[in-house]
């Protein structure tokens, strides 16, 4: 095998190709990870294979194995996603597009194409990241598409990257403007502005909790919700967010009451509730994917204050609802009062609902309950005092938290083990919802209403801009007991085995509580600052130019002077815009056009025709104004021809002229381009030699046709 060639040797084709297969594959490179497999790997190895051709200069695939390859990528995602449809399948299909397209990429049309799906793959980043981070980098590709862009419209010679580049990134410059004012002015339909939002197996908030399936959490370190207090915080203690509240058992399953239960609150707050003082907030929760509001507990007031096109949220029982769940980013302004609580009379019905156990399930582990509260201690006391007994158990009978306490194994007869009284009586090892599902399951048994409540508890201080962090890794369930006199309280069990789990301050990139060691101090000061200035540039980034909607674009054109503006308003002035763009774009065009903008090439051709038009010689009718100097060449040797005599003097100054013309029109096809300096040296030999060819002519005079002096 041959050595590979230089750096130096490659063709301007395989260089040129070389620097659009890189661009592509920033541009597809984000979405490792979220791709099947299989397409990745044929993508690469398009790119991969079509990189060698262009560095060998070797032959491109016949194209019978691009029509089987297109056939086994379309099958291959059908096979995976059962469609062509939907987002995902699309992706993965333009991905595999655009790296077979690269095999046959042999012209400036072909160039063209892959740019194009070059374009739309940078689209796509988008429907998965929308944040500062990946736009710069999208930015990056979009300047290297451009460039590619430029290279395909100057087919001549070899003109440098940078040189490139450098007209790509003025282009983007000059396109700068236009954007800002339609981003300004465009109207936000939906759901082209909507938030991406992935549901994942992860950490974070859900409206059901089943135990015994999952064997070991993972923790999704992305953040959930920024919180901005007014005045004093509260205590790490006091941080619970509330979510979906779990009243129903069926054995396996908690579920909420259904939101037409009925609601028999007291409209007046809880003892004490009024002399407290108020924590007043804001929250601006990321896309959520239920309508209830995880607010800090004990919010009494709530109003959604962006985007204003969303309903106002209403309290059920003391969950915060939209009633639908928003798509979008959204902002809450609220106050929150550390001990109010609605109340409810202590013998109503509604009660039972939160002492009923399913029949059959946690056998075990109600008859140890109830044994229990059948010790002579606890027969005749209050619920405060068998609340304590059992987080007495817990702290002292050898409970853990963990975060993989395993997956329950079926028994000889292929049947589960109640999970409940595996995680209670056995393996006593558990994260946050098995030490809630088992201690409300022990209260009902111990005739204490009593249910589980889910949201997130915890958050971290960003130094940079004072907001407080909470990830979806702070997702938490606790229990709430039923007081007599003081209605639902709080409990939280995980807090009786793993206290640091709600007392401590949050750190940035601390580890998971569980999993203490050398590792909580493994980050050094300079990775959290650079992660906490990271954060804050992405709220910014999230408030100014994603959250910018169509409320805030209201908002700029009433500051502007509009009384009462709406889309239409919108509509016109980004029509507006356009138009004026357009005509600017056009103005511009005819200013420069045609000598300011006229390559030195060009202005050595249309000097060349000015003087062989002095001279007597003109092109024919329906040639170009400034022909090529092999055309003139050509047109000089034919004065020669005819029935005319012609003398030695003419004949040799016509020869030496259209041997000058061959010479440069073989320069402007040289390998390299000529510096404008050689093309003025040319200049003024041509001008000598069409002066010598016009007087040696003068002594002898003949009318001609088309392309003969006069």
């Amino acid at each position: 095998m041959s050595a590979l060639p230089s750096r130096s040797g490659l063709t301007r084709e395989g260089r040129d190709t070389l620097w659009l297969l890189a661009v592509l594959a920033l541009t597809i490179a984000p979405h490792v990870g979220r791709l099947p497999w299989w397409c990745l790997a044929g993508t690469a190895g398009a790119i991969g294979w079509r990189a060698w051709i262009a560095w060998r200069d070797a032959p491109l695939p016949p194209r019978w194995v691009l029509l089987l390859a297109l056939a086994l990528s379309v099958g291959a995602t059908l096979l995976t996603f059962q469609s062509l449809l939907g987002r995902a399948a699309g992706v993965t299909l333009v991905t595999l597009l655009a790296g077979l397209k690269t095999l046959e990429l042999r012209a400036r049309r072909d160039a063209f194409v892959v740019t194009s799906l070059g374009f739309f793959l940078i689209l796509t980043q988008f429907l998965h990241d929308q944040g500062p981070l990946n736009a710069l980098l999208m930015t990056v590709a979009l300047l290297g598409l451009l460039t590619s862009l430029v290279l395909a419209q100057r087919p001549l010679g070899r003109p440098p990257l940078r040189e490139a580049m450098g007209e790509a990134g003025r282009a983007l410059l000059w396109g700068l403007p236009l954007a800002v004012v339609l981003y300004l002015f465009f109207p936000r339909f939906g759901p082209l502005w909507s938030l991406p939002n992935d549901a994942g197996a992860r950490t974070g908030l859900s409206d059901q909790m089943e135990l015994g399936h999952v064997a070991e959490l993972a923790q999704d370190d992305t953040i959930a919700m920024r919180v901005r207090f007014e005045g004093e915080p509260p205590p790490p203690r006091a941080l619970y967010f509330r979510g979906p509240v779990l009243d129903l058992f069926d054995g396996q399953t908690w579920r909420s009451l259904p939101a037409e239960a009925p609601q028999r609150w007291r409209p007046a707050m809880g003892p004490a509730a009024d002399a407290r003082a108020a924590w007043v907030y804001s929250i601006t929760l990321e896309a959520l994917s239920l309508p209830t509001l995880p607010l800090l507990e004990g919010t009494v007031n709530a109003r959604v204050t962006s985007p204003a096109t969303l309903p106002p949220p209403r309290r059920l029982g003391m969950e915060w609802s939209l009633g639908r769940t928003p798509k979008d980013r959204i902002t809450v302004a609220a106050q929150a009062r550390p001990a109010w609580r609605p109340l409810l009379d202590d013998d109503d019905p509604m009660l039972r609902t939160w002492l009923a156990l399913p029949a059959g399930h946690a056998d075990e582990t109600v008859a140890w309950a109830q044994a229990l509260h059948r010790q002579a201690e606890l027969q005749q006391a209050g619920v405060p005092a068998r609340v304590q007994a059992v987080l007495r158990h817990i702290r002292t009978g050898g409970y853990s938290y963990t975060l993989a306490p395993g997956v329950d194994e079926p028994d000889a007869a292929g049947r589960l083990p109640d999970p409940v009284d595996t995680f209670w009586l056995r393996r006593r090892a558990g994260f946050c919802e098995h030490f809630a599902a088992a201690f409300v399951v022990v209260m009902r048994a111990m005739d204490v209403p009593a249910r589980v409540v889910t949201g997130f508890q915890g958050a971290e201080r960003n130094p940079v801009d004072g907001l407080y962090e909470v990830r979806n890794r702070d997702a938490h369930a606790w229990a709430e007991v039923w007081l007599p006199g003081q209605g639902w309280t709080r409990v939280d069990p995980t807090a009786a085995v793993a206290p640091d789990r709600v007392e401590r301050p949050r750190r940035l990139l601390n580890t998971p509580v569980g999993q203490a060691g050398p590792l909580a101090t493994m980050a050094p000061d300079w990775v959290r600052q650079a992660r906490a200035a990271m954060d804050a540039a992405r709220h910014r980034w999230n408030m100014w130019v994603q959250g910018y909607d169509r409320q805030k674009q209201f908002d700029l054109l009433k500051n502007a002077g509009w009384d009462a503006p709406d889309s239409t308003d919108l509509l016109r002035l980004a029509g507006l815009a356009l138009a004026v763009g357009s005509l600017m774009g056009v103005a511009w065009m005819l200013w420069q056009h045609p000598t300011r903008r006229a390559s030195a090439w060009q202005h050595t051709l249309q000097q060349l025709a000015s003087h062989l038009a002095r001279a007597g010689l003109h092109p024919p009718a329906g040639s170009p104004a400034a022909p090529s100097p092999l055309t003139w060449a050509r047109l000089v040797e034919a004065t020669l021809q005819g029935p005319r005599q012609t003398s030695e003097t003419e004949r040799a100054a016509a020869g030496a002229l259209a041997e000058r013309l061959r010479a440069l029109d073989a320069l402007h096809y040289g390998a390299a381009p000529q510096a404008p300096s050689r093309l003025r040296i040319e200049q003024r030999a041509l001008r000598r030699l069409i002066r010598q060819w016009r007087d040696s002519r003068r002594n002898a005079p003949h009318p001609g046709g088309t392309g003969a002096p006069r």
